[in-house]
């Protein structure tokens, strides 16, 4: 008789081509779909052509243009126009500028139950909320799925929720996924995918499972998925897509590594202060504070019922004038169908400053807040500086607190308008079918062979990688602390992320938010000793999939990383990128290693490839220690290391 199974581990037995599903394991998969946004994108189309693709091997590739919007010289544009040409030339969707962001557009358009899908974007696991597979990884990882490669991820441990009861007036989907932050912090998630399941999912529509789904990311889990039910059905079916709908549910009797149980009748609205997502408190806790800006939108409260929910809060009134009230549409539908059902004109009447369909502040493209002030957003991240202001007061907190917040000039409980504008809490209906428009969406050429790639003169070839060497001695640039963000080590942002297809100029910005002084200390160390490495406490490189923060540091020479812990992604994308990702064997030394010291590593490829302790001499200061270092690579992944990374392996297959 079979195991009872959960719905992640049938996603997985599925669609398994390599190894067992046993947790810690490395297992290859057979991806179905796969996503790119243009902040990663035009770097993985870059790679698509050092692979020598002909055309892409998924059932569908999409590359959506929503995060480098701002056209203010050629270098966005040239991008738009080369990614176009990309889509083109290897096979995928294209989603114009302003069509959307790519989450839910990809969940309204593409999404498909019992589908795996590997995206560009650490927020690609929103569309667990359709019971898909969705993985957040490196462009590198993407680009060989995109080619017919199976992706290969460690075998997460299952981690049940159970969620039951019924959401209280004035507390709503996000309220979810930060009582999860405040449970399990940013890296409690790590290793693992995280399950909903239980009575409490009949009442939470399919865009509310994709705001926690979404937000999963912030937990650093490898997902985030639910079942395929009815809700399911119903939205597909809005979308004008109900054949596409199967069912998939967890077999009765089926268990989890982990269990976990949110009551949502219990739930009471949350906020997470500056500066990380999982620093969550309820919103009683702060009320009161002055705010300058409130803004709504992002992958993380795309739906149209987030929009309404706002625009019914603050109907027929003015928000306060303190308050710059903004609003990022998730796309032409949304707005489409935001006039449609009058929230379009209830936010606007109210004050609202309306953007284009885009991630926005949510990347720092623009919406920066004014300096020592706060600022509410209902975005999935709060890193330093992410915003583009320095010093920042980013909270995240739901469409009902944001909103009540922008009426009042301070933050604000939701469940005080009752008192305060004798406001009951308004109640959504969604439409049976939504309007629908896909006119900006193009479809992939059937003639590949005879297109060509239309590069501006920002886009740059990617640069060659050497393979690993026998031995090194090599300057430590740089120490860090726990949770450091891909946001500290290569920064988002309007002034930062054009150059993101110029690997030259983009590493300039390499760990800048934590030392202004390391690109000049990195390109000295690379001319006198050939390279660097850097060291971290836990969890380094935690948030966004952005490999630039893997191949701008090996551009100037990062050799390795030691720290006590990495976020999957960053190990992942180190591994591609050909810089060896080293644990402490005894996390202590940690404390034995400072910024400057000389690092002397020798016989390095054998120790590697037999996974052999990893001898570190350190000299500081006129005395030398040794200690012990170690990595938890497969033997693919050594594989990788030894020849340089990913590019250098796949060309080495194509041309044999």
């Amino acid at each position: 008789m079979n195991k009872p199974l959960n719905v992640a581990q049938k996603l997985i037995k599925t669609h398994l081509l390599e190894g067992e599903m046993t947790p810690g394991k490395e297992i290859g998969l057979k991806i179905d779909q796969a996503l790119l946004q243009d902040a990663t994108g035009t770097l993985v189309q870059l790679e698509l052509e050092a692979m020598g693709l002909d055309s892409a091997k998924t059932e569908v590739a999409v590359q959506y243009v929503d995060h480098n919007l701002l056209q203010t010289d050629f270098k966005n544009a040239d991008d738009h126009v080369f990614l176009h040409s990309a889509a083109q030339k290897f096979g995928l969707w294209y989603s114009r500028p302003g069509n959307g962001v790519s989450h839910p557009v990809h969940m309204e358009r593409f999404g498909k139950p019992g589908k795996t899908l590997v995206g560009s974007d650490s927020h690609t696991p929103a569309a667990g909320s359709l019971g898909m597979l969705a993985i957040g990884t490196g462009g590198l990882d993407v680009a060989a799925a995109i080619a017919g490669q199976p992706y290969f991820v460690k075998m997460p441990q299952v981690m049940g929720v159970k969620l039951t009861g019924k959401l209280p007036d004035w507390v709503s989907a996000k309220d979810i996924i930060l009582e999860m932050l405040r449970r399990y912090d940013v890296k409690g998630g790590v290793g693992k995918i995280i399950e909903y399941y239980g009575d409490g999912l009949k009442h939470l529509s399919a865009m509310d499972r994709h705001v926690i789904a979404n937000m999963g990311a912030e937990l650093g889990a490898t997902t985030t998925v639910f079942p395929s039910d009815e809700e399911t059905r119903r939205f597909l079916k809005s979308q004008h897509r109900e054949e596409d709908w199967t069912e998939l549910k967890a077999d009765n009797g089926c268990n989890y590594d982990l269990e976990d149980e949110i009551i949502l009748d219990e739930l009471i609205p949350l906020i997470a202060l500056p500066t990380s997502p999982g620093n969550v408190v309820p919103v009683r806790e702060v009320e009161g504070k002055s705010i300058s800006q409130v803004v709504i939108g992002s992958s993380a409260n795309p739906g149209l019922r987030d929009f309404w929910i706002a625009g019914a809060i603050v109907k027929d009134k003015s928000v306060n004038p303190d308050v710059s009230f903004d609003i990022n549409p998730t796309s032409r539908q949304i707005i489409q169908n935001m006039i449609e059902n009058r929230a379009f004109a209830n936010l606007i009447k109210a004050g609202a400053r309306f953007h284009q369909s885009g991630c926005m502040g949510c990347i720092g493209m623009g919406q920066a807040p004014a300096s020592g002030t706060i600022s509410l957003r209902t975005m999935p991240r709060n890193f330093p500086d992410r915003s583009g202001t320095k010093d920042d007061q980013v909270h995240l907190c739901s469409p009902e607190t944001a909103a009540a917040s922008a009426l009042t000039g301070k933050i604000t409980d939701p469940r005080d308008l009752e008192k305060l504008f004798n406001l009951k809490y308004p109640k959504y209906e969604a439409p049976e079918i939504d309007i629908i428009n896909t006119d900006m969406l193009v479809a992939p050429s059937k003639n590949t062979e005879e297109l060509s790639l239309k590069k501006g003169p920002n886009i740059k070839t990617l640069p060659h990688i050497d393979v690993l060497k026998d031995s090194y001695e090599v300057p430590v640039l740089l120490k860090m602390k726990d949770n450091i963000s891909t946001d500290e080590i290569l920064k988002a942002g309007a002034e930062v992320l054009p150059f993101r297809s110029n690997i030259p100029e983009i590493s300039k910005f390499s760990y800048t938010v934590i030392d202004e002084t390391f690109y000049d200390r990195a390109m000295e160390a690379k001319n006198q000793y050939g390279g660097h490495v850097v060291v971290a406490g836990e969890n380094y490189a935690q948030g966004s999939s952005r490999e630039h923060a893997a191949i701008a540091p090996k551009y100037l020479g990062q050799v390795a990383v030691i720290a006590k812990s990495y976020a999957r992604i960053a190990w992942q994308n180190l591994v591609n990128f050909g810089i060896l990702p080293l644990e402490f064997t005894n996390p202590s030394d940690y404390e034995k290693i400072h910024q400057g010291a000389i690092l002397r590593l020798e016989g390095l490829r054998d120790d590697v490839k037999n996974g052999n302790p990893i001898k570190v001499h350190i000299s500081y200061k006129n005395k030398e220690i040794a200690i012990e270092a170690m990595h938890s690579l497969s033997v693919r992944q050594v594989n990788l290391i030894l020849k340089g990374g990913i590019i250098n392996d796949f060309k080495e297959k194509l041309a044999s």
